[in-house]
């Protein structure tokens, strides 16, 4: 089975530059930024997308969101506000088969999303 991109950048196979790492998340800078701050955070575990998540992920889950917060602050991305976005399948954007979520900030996000 070969390994996603997220996996090579989690062995360090692929070069990233990472902002935050612990057991269980990695958050690095988009090599293809949509907004002046733009960090994925991902689960170090493989999980394709947020639908095939299971409960025993919760934890892993719950861990990502409250570093993704973290990570937000630490880049000074809080008193302005930033957005977390999740693409779950090819119609929503999904490009690695790995569950990951969009940190962007640095600039005033419109509404609709897309």
């Amino acid at each position: 089975m070969t390994k996603t991109l997220f996996e090579k950048i989690i062995a360090r196979e692929l070069p990233a530059t990472v902002v935050y790492e612990d057991d269980v998340v990695m958050a690095f800078r988009d090599i293809n930024p949509q907004a002046p701050t733009h960090i994925l955070i991902i689960p170090k575990k493989p999980i394709p997308r947020i639908a095939e998540a299971k409960p025993e992920d919760s934890q892993i889950l719950g861990h990502l969101m409250l570093k993704a917060a973290e990570v937000a602050e630490t880049l000074g991305l809080k008193k302005g506000g930033y957005r977390l976005v999740f693409n779950n399948g090819p119609d929503a954007g999904e490009a690695v088969p790995h569950l990951h979520c969009h940190i962007l900030g640095g600039r005033h996000m419109n509404w609709p999303p897309g």
